[in-house]
């Protein structure tokens, strides 16, 4: 059994609230299992549940105006998907797909609003991580919009690095088994680019590709070819 408060705690949307009231919206979340290569939700559907990720992994989808799809975000446990939709009111601007088996936390759109209006600290507390992810995503529309494509892989690498690499005698363990249209998505490319630059990055012992993630072996060479 998930614990709902535990999740809303490692969330950024929610851990600077009281214990109060993080008590308020766990006793109207509810938890939903989904399978890999499960739709949480699609793109243009309306946001009537604020969904976070308790555990698993989500990949964030969009349709580009060019017939492109590429992946704009991955969310890991303690995240939240599509917060910026549920709170304007709009329909999802993009899709959100499992990676692996995962579960979701969701709160009604409409009971959420009412805890709001009935206790202004929750508003206070929400704000912060609000702005944050907002930050956060459109740092990550300019990298795909624009640069050289080798260098979006390396500011990607680097990110996943850091967000959740673990350490390993070689440098630092990405336990996410992307594939190469997955990288090809996530960069704004194509499946031969990305097989082009993995393979010479793992001639170059800059980063290996194992079975079930990625080993980050030289950054230095990554922040060079990023900054380049």
């Amino acid at each position: 059994m998930t614990d709902i408060d535990q999740i809303l705690r490692a969330t950024p949307s929610f851990r600077r609230l009281s214990a109060e009231d993080r008590q308020r919206v766990a006793s109207v979340a509810r938890v939903r299992q989904f399978a890999r290569g499960e739709t949480v939700f699609a793109e243009g559907e309306p946001s009537d549940f604020f969904y976070s990720v308790a555990t698993g992994r989500v990949k964030v989808v969009k349709m580009l105006p060019s017939g492109k799809e590429v992946i704009l975000e991955v969310f890991g446990a303690g995240e939240p998907l599509g917060a910026v939709a549920v709170y304007e009111g709009r329909p999802f601007p993009a899709s959100a797909i499992t990676m692996e088996e995962t579960a979701c936390i969701l709160i009604p759109r409409t009971t959420f609003f009412s805890l709001l209006e009935q206790y202004p600290t929750l508003v206070r507390g929400i704000l912060t991580g609000l702005t944050l992810r907002l930050i956060e995503l459109t740092k990550r529309l300019a990298e795909l919009s624009g640069g050289r494509v080798e260098a979006r892989f390396a500011r990607l690498f680097l990110k996943l690095a850091q967000d959740i690499g673990r350490p390993h005698t070689d440098g630092a363990f990405v336990g996410l088994p992307l594939s190469r249209q997955e990288l090809a998505d996530m960069t704004g490319t194509t499946i031969e680019t990305c097989i082009r630059i993995m393979s010479r990055w793992g001639k170059d012992d800059i980063v290996r590709t194992e079975k079930d993630g990625f080993v980050v072996i030289d950054t230095a060479s990554l922040e060079a070819i990023a900054n380049a």
